[in-house]
């Protein structure tokens, strides 16, 4: 069988760029260590969110000079928070899990956007230095009624 010139050449080029690409994925993933953003530490049993703390006394916590503890579950069509103030410039971090399915969680206009899935437990800060009405929404499918998942942060 005779191969062309150019062909060899395309497929020197072709199986090269494979081998570089696996070898570039193969050294992020093993040889660095990568992981997904919880690295598996802040796991819970799906089954027992309302059960394990802090998502047994889920809310709105004061826990310093103008920096707040969020701790929400997202169920079905819902978050458990139905409204939430903090003065402007507070610093809020999101506690955040789900019992069901997998759920979005962003506010537009920020940078706050997480997944939340089930059994995990997601960590995300944000100052709100603008005063207004934040919407929380779902940003990701989770069922029938999942355009009435929302919640308002409101910042004063």
């Amino acid at each position: 069988m005779h191969i062309h010139r150019l062909e060899k050449i395309w497929l020197i080029v072709g199986v090269s760029m494979l081998i570089v690409f696996l070898g570039v994925i193969g050294v992020g993933a093993f040889a660095m260590g990568m992981q997904p953003p919880s690295g598996h530490q802040h796991k819970i049993d799906p089954d027992k969110v309302s059960e394990t703390a802090p998502f047994d006394k889920p809310g709105l916590e004061k826990i310093g000079d103008n920096e707040y503890n969020a701790v929400m579950v997202a169920y079905t069509f819902g978050f458990n928070q139905e409204k939430m103030e903090v003065p402007a410039g507070a610093t809020v971090h999101f506690q955040i899990s789900s019992s069901d399915v997998v759920h979005g969680f962003e506010i537009p206009g920020t940078n706050v956007n997480m997944m939340v899935v089930p059994g995990e437990v997601n960590h995300l800060t944000y100052t709100f230095t603008k005063p207004g009405e934040y919407l929380i929404l779902c940003n990701e499918y989770c069922g029938i009624g999942h355009e009435y998942m929302s919640t308002t942060l409101i910042v004063k």
